[in-house]
């Protein structure tokens, strides 16, 4: 992964703000410096993202009182969003870089998803501090995050008999692993169209394919792409469960989506888009729904 470039066009204008902001960056390319070391160790990589969580959390409370100095009125929207960033994103990805033995990958994955993360941040919610840009609030998807996460690990379980934490509710499309993607479309019984878009790094992939060979070790070249529609095929049917819906086509190879596929389509729009970490990879979850017949309702899965 390429050094992260800080753009001047992400300032807002507030000096203070600005030049935490800045920081935050150097702080994110002296991590990715590290993780280019052939043998730096764990205790380096530790020390490093301690400050960068120090550093982001002080950052946040003086973001915060300025907010309050000038009464700005999403105050309440915006520190939901960092509470959420410290609570649970963040909770998330460390949990990942423990997994993996703070893996130099590990890492560069950690930095690429936070420097996402803050650029989006800081050019959505930031700038309509200043008035730059209008808060973004998207619907309450709390609810709707909560049940997918838990059916998404129901899933990962029966097939890579792995755990999935979420690390965020807002991915961006930001790179992971060598994988495998797939979509699919659905019908549900209010006749609205769903898209769903899943992604897969390579060895949860190959865990998939043990399970369902019975076999505790595999070659590569047994993961081709009957055996991954085969693996897709039962994550998705757990996932359609979680809607009511079903599929308007079989399975075919045409599914499968290139790593380009996966991100044209991705920037479409997914407005439920998850991100997830396991201990042998990433795994992505999104969907859409689409307004079919001109009904005008938005679709919301079914409780558990």
């Amino acid at each position: 992964m390429e050094n992260i470039v800080w753009d001047e066009k992400l300032n807002i204008g507030v000096d203070m703000v600005d030049k935490a902001h800045a920081k935050l960056f150097r702080i994110f390319n002296k991590l990715l410096d590290i993780s280019k070391e052939t043998y730096a160790p764990i205790s380096t990589y530790k020390e490093g993202i301690k400050y960068l969580e120090t550093y982001s959390m002080a950052h946040f409370t003086e973001e915060e009182a300025y907010m309050r100095s000038i009464r700005y009125k999403e105050y309440s929207f915006h520190k939901k969003i960092h509470d959420n960033f410290r609570d649970k994103t963040l909770v998330a990805l460390k949990k990942d870089l423990e997994l993996s033995g703070y893996s130099p990958l590990a890492v560069q994955r950690f930095v690429e998803t936070l420097s996402t993360w803050l650029s989006e941040h800081i050019m959505r919610e930031d700038q309509a501090i200043v008035g730059k840009a209008v808060s973004k609030r998207s619907n309450d998807l709390s609810s709707q995050i909560g049940i997918l996460s838990r059916a998404v690990n129901r899933a990962t379980m029966e097939a890579f008999q792995v755990e999935a934490t979420l690390v965020t509710s807002e991915y961006k499309g930001q790179n992971i692993g060598n994988a495998y993607y797939c979509h699919q479309d659905y019908t549900t019984q209010g006749g609205i169209k769903l898209q769903m878009l899943l992604g897969a790094e390579e060895p949860l992939m190959l865990r998939g394919v043990s399970r369902m060979l019975e076999m505790k070790t595999i070659r590569k070249e047994e993961l081709n792409h009957d055996t991954a529609l085969q693996i897709f095929k039962q994550l998705f049917e757990h996932m359609s469960k979680v809607f009511r819906a079903e599929a308007e086509s079989e399975f075919e190879k045409e599914n499968l989506f290139t790593k380009d596929d996966f991100r044209k389509d991705f920037m479409k729009g997914y407005p439920v888009s998850l991100l997830f970490s396991t201990k042998l990879g990433y795994f992505i979850f999104c969907y859409r729904s689409l307004r079919v017949k001109k009904q005008n309702v938005r679709t919301s899965p079914q409780k558990a």
